[in-house]
């Protein structure tokens, strides 16, 4: 008797706040608060370095964090998710920003935004496991490379004659471009680098970030040595975010939705990586379509009211953890942290030199480069994901995102499929010797005379479709048995191919059984009008009724 399948309960949309709101306490609230405090601190260096990586003003990665920060813990559906600029986004908004300017940055995190909503409103949270480590590790050592290459100017402090987009470009530049070199900048980019090194193994309770920017800024500002600040290269505002609506027409919008849905990829598969990782901290799990619903109204906020693409951070979401956050209540706190500080102390942002923000972004680029794991991926992977990993290394930095992860799922797309052509294989039977005492043998069934069985193995599609051609070189049978057990999914291909084997079998006078058809594949197979055609009397449920029948018909045969 069958038992019936348990489905797993469908997701709520609902906010995490809503549900741990139940049972908050005073106690939870300090450490909630102290946590967005601590949060907000190491915010703030990283927004505003985030924000130049990404070509735009220095508040604009404040206003990010503000906004995005705010919606994603009051909607999301994480307990501990702090949102904010990330790494991933500097190349592709830098490039949007040099192409279509702030207003085409506003329609593409827009259009992006309402992408993410759409996908947790239709259920897409699980989805976004299908995507391939080896792409996601690809593109994401591809962005750490392109962030560290972007640094090199301002940490060598060259001037440039030109201003280039491309990674390419920027890499002939600086080697066209070295007469120029400062050896001050490399010196106050050095010493922060070294901040950012060995701070953290001594007292790291305080940020090494915020240590870097303050020695190093009144390094230069006491000693008036001849290093780039970003008062130099920036115009510095400490007004809070204010709604700015685009300018959007159809071209506009038609030109910008490739450049929607890398934004929407990048922040969905970052965001939910996140909450995974948060997840194992602290014992909890996260919804990932109301993360995805939040995370989409969050970019819609963030770029209208002047922010850049925003994410799940995963280094501020660890934090979060480590200093006590345990609701959203602690993202909450540091948004408006962040809000306190941009409205108080912004002016003294324009200090900072370029060579201390250009080593937090090598920091922040090592950190995500994910070299180990690509080292066990060239031990371990086969030479087939090394290959696609590669290629999404290369076309990341010498092209741009968008190419990556297009040819980085077709070139994973095609290679899945032919393992799984090279695993789907046809064997006939053969009739058990006598002498063989092997009773767990699964060869030892009795066949009747002029009967030939066929077992299928692996799913049937249209990559294996060649490998079922030769089921009737032997036209000397009356009873074909093909057993279908360990078939578990079929496409049009694969009942095509069972089509051109029953018509033979019809023009050779050869009756079909088919054995232990699985659900999916006979689901296809009675679409398709095979299961009238051959007859359901002879769809059998387990080899040996199908051997029965066989027998049957050679009977009548005879």
């Amino acid at each position: 008797m069958e038992t019936a399948v348990k489905r797993p309960t469908e997701e709520k949309l609902k906010p995490k706040l809503f549900s741990v709101i139940k049972n908050y306490s005073g106690a939870q609230l300090a450490k909630d608060i102290m946590a967005g405090i601590i949060v907000a601190i190491i915010a703030i260096p990283l927004s505003i370095a985030l924000a130049l990586a990404s070509g735009v003003n220095p508040e604009q990665g404040l206003y990010t964090a503000i906004i995005a920060g705010f919606i994603v813990a009051f909607m999301g559906g994480s307990r501990v998710q702090i949102a904010g600029p990330t790494a991933a986004f500097a190349t592709i908004v830098a490039g949007i920003v040099a192409r279509q300017g702030m207003n085409g940055l506003i329609i593409a995190t827009v259009l992006a935004g309402i992408i993410m909503v759409v996908m947790g409103l239709c259920r897409f949270g699980a989805l976004i496991k299908y995507i391939p480590g080896t792409i996601t590790t690809g593109f994401t050592f591809g962005i750490a490379v392109t962030i560290a290459i972007g640094q090199l100017k301002d940490f060598l402090g060259l001037t440039f004659t030109n201003s280039p987009i491309e990674t390419v470009d920027k890499v002939k530049e600086v080697i066209s471009c070295i007469g120029t070199f400062n050896w001050q900048a490399l010196a106050v980019g050095l010493l922060s680098l070294a901040i950012l090194i060995f701070w953290p193994k001594k007292l790291d309770k305080i940020p090494a970030s915020l240590v870097a920017v303050i020695v190093c800024s009144a390094l230069v500002a006491l000693t008036g040595i001849n290093v780039n600040t970003i008062d130099d290269l920036y115009t510095i505002t400490s007004e809070p975010p204010t709604l700015t609506l685009p300018e959007v027409t159809f071209e506009k919008v038609r030109e910008l939705i490739p450049d929607a849905f890398t934004i929407a990829l990048l922040a969905a598969v970052e965001s939910l990586l996140s909450c995974v990782v948060s997840d194992g901290m602290i014992g909890s799990k996260h919804r990932p379509n109301m993360e995805l619903v939040a995370q989409g109204c969050a970019n819609i906020g963030s770029a209208l009211f002047g922010g850049i693409p925003a994410t799940g951070a995963i280094a501020r979401t660890a934090a979060n953890v480590r200093n006590g956050g345990r609701t959203p209540i602690a993202g909450m706190v540091h948004s408006i942290v962040v809000l306190v500080i941009l409205l108080v102390l912004m002016p003294y942002a324009s200090l900072i030199p370029m060579p201390t923000m250009a080593a937090i972004l090598f920091v922040v680029a090592y950190n995500m480069c994910g070299w180990r794991n690509i080292r066990n991926m060239f031990k371990t992977a086969p030479k087939s994901d090394i290959f696609v990993l590669v290629v999404t290394i290369v076309l990341t930095v010498v092209f741009d995102l968008v190419v990556a992860i297009g040819v980085g799922m077709v070139l994973a797309a095609i290679l899945f499929m032919k393992r799984m052509a090279d695993v789907t294989e046809a064997h006939a039977w053969v009739d058990y010797d006598d002498e063989d005492t092997d009773a767990d043998n699964i060869l030892r069934k009795k066949i009747p005379a002029r009967t030939r069985v066929y077992e299928i193995n692996g799913p049937m599609f249209f990559a294996a479709s060649e490998r079922y051609k030769y089921m009737l070189d032997d036209t000397d049978i009356s009873v074909l048995i093909i057993r279908m057990r360990n078939v578990p999914a079929i496409d049009a291909a694969g009942v095509e191919a069972l089509s051109r084997i029953v018509k033979r079998c019809e023009r050779e006078n050869v009756k079909v059984v088919f054995s232990h058809v699985n659900e999916q594949p006979m689901h296809a197979m009675r679409k398709a009008g095979l299961t009238e055609r051959i007859g359901e009397e002879n769809f059998c449920s387990h080899i040996d009724t199908a051997l029965v029948r066989a027998a049957e018909i050679a009977c009548v045969s005879a």
